[in-house]
């Protein structure tokens, strides 16, 4: 059986090796430590980008929506394992990815990205489908079985970008 499913793994790797486009450079930052890719660039392809920029959540950052997101974040969401507990992109997990997670912390961050773009990416996950950004390892959290329901997206969203409008 182990057997088995180490070949099914290492089949499902190849697969994403030979799927994922090849840069001749890789962009600045990729595989390095601290190496958060570029805020300014999409991670929507052109084709979606209009409907992701243009879809809003459906309702406001209101305190009690925030705390809601925090607990979604730190907890059932996993996003503190890639992200860190201060949404600093500094997570456990960080170290394993070729790119680090996103620093929320960022106040550049919510002037170049929308709410509806970060949920185009909670959906779709960032695996390089605009063939302008690697692959950065952020898997599709939001899915019908996914990790969390999309209410609950737009709640973790919501606090992520928060994150950048505190001062610390």
């Amino acid at each position: 059986m182990n057997q088995h499913l180490s070949i099914l793994g290492s089949t499902v790797l190849l697969s994403i090796i030979l799927a994922t486009p090849a840069w001749s450079v890789n962009p600045a930052g990729y595989g390095s430590a601290g190496g958060e890719f570029n805020i300014k660039i999409s991670r929507v392809p052109a084709n979606e980008l209009a409907k992701a920029k243009s879809t809003n959540p459906p309702f406001e950052p209101t305190p009690e929506i925030l705390a809601e997101g925090e607990k979604i974040f730190l907890g059932r969401g996993g996003c503190i394992s890639c992200h860190g507990a201060e949404g600093k992109g500094d997570g456990a997990a960080a170290k394993n990815l070729p790119i680090q997670p996103r620093n929320f912390t960022n106040p550049k961050f919510n002037t170049y990205r929308t709410p509806g773009e970060m949920m185009w990416v909670l959906k779709n996950g960032s695996m390089g489908q605009t063939g302008r950004v690697p692959g950065t390892g952020m898997l599709p959290v939001v899915q019908p079985n996914g990790f969390i329901s999309e209410e609950d997206g737009w709640k973790v969203l919501l606090y992520e970008r928060s994150l950048g409008e505190q001062t610390k």
